[in-house]
């Protein structure tokens, strides 16, 4: 992404996507017009008019609204070509383009989401020269919106921060402050540089810089694999013979013990060991190391998981059950093929899972994590908001036809720019070598994958999805089953069914009209309970009502709790008693778990005099709450039943003083 400033010192955002961001069309229109700005074209002035009007800015030659004309432009097209604000890469710089033009809005006085509208606005100007901006401009909408309202929950109290962090920096803003910033608010470092900027206040970039590391080594030293720490290995590197063999001839190059090269080990041993040729997988690309044994001469060793020391270099992590393995052996490395299987349709689903959202949902959708292991997989990926029930089972449908297919996996060694030029998916911010290993299946899946596959997708057997949910803004998870293990969940879901069916004497198809009728029938029941409450409430308040009425210098004054009311109906009792008293001050209370309600109301004649908000307060104070509200009526709670009586019976002193 570059950037370009004009002589009003607006910073143009020059985003490089697929979709063309009309910029030669704008050039076209700073001749045909005869003007010499692209702000003084018709395009321009018609979004300037649009933003002036979402935030209420009736000076259109306000800066600020040709930052937010130009920002709706570049992220609009941004979002059309498949970016979604984040964290890394384009979707970074998205988000920080969306930022600087809410931040532009606030200086405009408007609080609200705002940038958002804009998309109509700007559909209907350049829609008819871009009409994939009118196809997406629902979901462009949609992801702006979430991001706006995102920012906006951190940029009020990030701005004060930074205000009274400049008010104290007069001259240069600390790297820790904008650091802070950044990490706690989610401040661009562009964005906090523009606006000290504006003050004609510098940042300490290389203070900021110098954070940044700091975290980074943090995250670093938090995420190295625990069987890493330690080993130090200069030897030569492991050839992986896995996409071949699942058991594979090899020496043992190194055997290490708590991070300490040793020369052997003895049954009941851990140990981290080290081949020179091995057909397990570490590992890597979201797919777990694999699990299997290998043989010695007089021992086996028990490989619990494979993980990769150096990049080259496999680490085979385990327990010595039997014999004796010293460095330098021959031996057998055996991985277990059920777990290898069971792995490899966990990650070719994820492969057609990955292109099946992209037809259903997007081809915004991008992978943005992954773990695949013998049990499940679980796929991350950008989209703005939660996948919908019918969504999902187009998504499980596409998957089972592709595996019904029966497509054969094929796997090819490409230079990267020839496997990108073939369509295959490379994720964007992973760093690939020149030669990359291609994994396409049919025409439906091709993407760069160095993990192990089946080699048919009916193998897979069958793909079912077990959840949806979010992990972050703008970033969905899907968890699935495969094979065996779908076919086990499908069974389980249905014993599960069959013990309600039971449960509810129906048949399974029965199941959702019989639960629907149940809980009409409860509704109905609660709501029959509730009118014999309120009844039994209103009872009871009348007799003690009448036993609990003072005067207190002419004026009648009611202070009494009732057992098991609701709030609705302390309502109803007290509009109740001031209807019959036409001139009163009346306090009510109830208690459930250990929690005090309180309700105070006050006739209009009386309110001069007596507020039921400073009355309610005074009653709540004594039972650990506090409350207010109008002069006629307010409501608070408390926290100490246990002095309850005591409070109420010094309402009528209290108000004999305000009399």
């Amino acid at each position: 992404m570059q950037y370009n400033r004009d002589a009003n010192g607006t910073l143009h955002s020059l985003p490089k996507p697929s979709v063309d961001t009309g910029m030669g069309l704008e050039r076209i229109a700073a001749v045909m017009q005869h003007v010499r700005s692209n702000y003084e074209i018709d395009l321009f002035q018609d979004l300037i008019k649009a933003a002036a009007r979402v935030t209420q800015t009736t000076d259109l030659t306000n800066n600020s609204l040709k930052v937010i004309a130009d920002h709706i432009r570049a992220c609009a097209f941004l979002v059309v070509d498949g970016v979604i604000p984040g964290n890394e890469g384009r979707g970074y710089v998205l988000r920080r383009i969306i930022r600087r033009a809410i931040r532009h809005g606030y200086r405009l006085e408007q609080k609200q989401p705002f940038f958002h509208l804009l998309v109509e606005d700007l559909a209907n100007v350049m829609g008819s020269a871009y009409p994939e901006l009118v196809a997406a401009k629902n979901q462009v909408s949609a992801v702006l919106k979430q991001e706006e309202e995102r920012f906006a929950e951190t940029l009020e109290n990030g701005m004060q921060v930074l205000e009274a962090a400049l008010q104290t920096q007069p001259k240069i803003l600390a790297g820790e402050t904008v650091f802070r910033l950044y990490d706690t608010f989610g401040f661009p470092v562009d964005l906090t540089a523009d606006i000290a900027r504006e003050r004609g206040i510098s940042i300490d970039q290389a203070g900021f810089e110098s954070a940044m590391e700091d975290q980074r080594e943090r995250a670093r030293a938090a995420g190295k694999f625990t069987m890493q720490e330690g080993i130090q290995y200069h030897g030569s590197a492991t050839e992986f013979h896995g996409y071949q063999h699942l058991q594979q001839e090899a020496h043992v190059l190194a055997i290490y013990q708590r991070g300490t090269p040793v020369e052997f080990i003895q049954p009941d041993e851990e140990a981290v060991i080290v081949l020179d040729r091995t057909p397990f997988y570490a590992e890597s690309g979201g797919q777990v190391g694999d699990r299997g044994q290998i043989l010695a001469g007089n021992g086996t060793f028990v490989v619990v998981d494979t993980q990769k020391i150096q990049a080259n270099v496999f680490g085979h992590k385990g327990l010595l059950r039997s014999g004796r393995l010293v460095a330098g052996d021959t031996v057998l490395a055996q991985v277990n093929p059920v777990i290898r299987a069971n792995t490899a349709n966990n990650h070719s689903a994820t492969h057609l899972l990955h292109a099946a959202l992209r037809q259903v949902l997007g081809k915004h959708v991008t992978q943005k994590g992954s773990l695949v292991d013998a049990n499940r997989l679980r796929f991350d990926f950008s989209h703005h908001t939660a996948v919908q029930l019918d969504e999902l089972r187009a998504i499980e449908n596409l998957v089972n036809e592709q595996i019904r297919h029966n497509h054969a996996v094929e796997t090819q060694q490409l230079k990267y720019d020839d496997a990108i030029k073939k369509g295959a998916m490379a994720l964007f911010g992973e760093k690939y070598g020149d030669e990359v290993r291609v994994v396409a299946m049919g025409g439906f899946s091709t993407e760069l994958c160095g993990g192990t596959h089946v080699s048919q997708s009916g193998n897979i057997g069958l793909f079912k999805i077990v959840s949806e949910s979010g992990v972050a803004a703008g970033i969905r998870r899907i968890e699935a089953v495969t094979g065996q293990g779908a076919m086990e969940y499908v069974q389980q879901n249905e014993i599960h069914l069959f013990k309600v069916a039971e449960t509810l004497k129906a048949s399974p198809s029965e199941v959702t009209q019989k639960l629907s009728q149940i809980l009409d029938h409860v509704k109905q029941t609660e709501r029959e309970l509730t009118a014999l409450k309120t009844k039994l409430a209103l009872l009871q308040s009348t007799e003690l009502g009448e036993a609990q009425v003072r005067e207190v210098k002419g004026t009648k004054v009611l202070a009494f709790a009732l057992d098991g009311a609701s709030v609705k109906i302390l309502r109803e009792t007290l509009d109740r008693f001031k209807q019959q008293l036409k001139s009163c001050i009346v306090v009510l209370a109830t208690t459930e778990a250990n929690k005090v309600t309180l309700i105070a109301g006050v006739t209009d004649d009386l309110t001069a005099k007596v507020k039921a908000g400073e009355l309610i307060n005074f009653v709540a104070q004594q039972v650990g709450g506090k409350g207010g509200g109008r002069a006629d009526m307010a409501q608070a709670g408390g926290t100490l039943p246990e002095k309850l009586p005591g409070a109420l019976s010094s309402v009528t002193d209290w108000v004999g003083q305000k009399l």
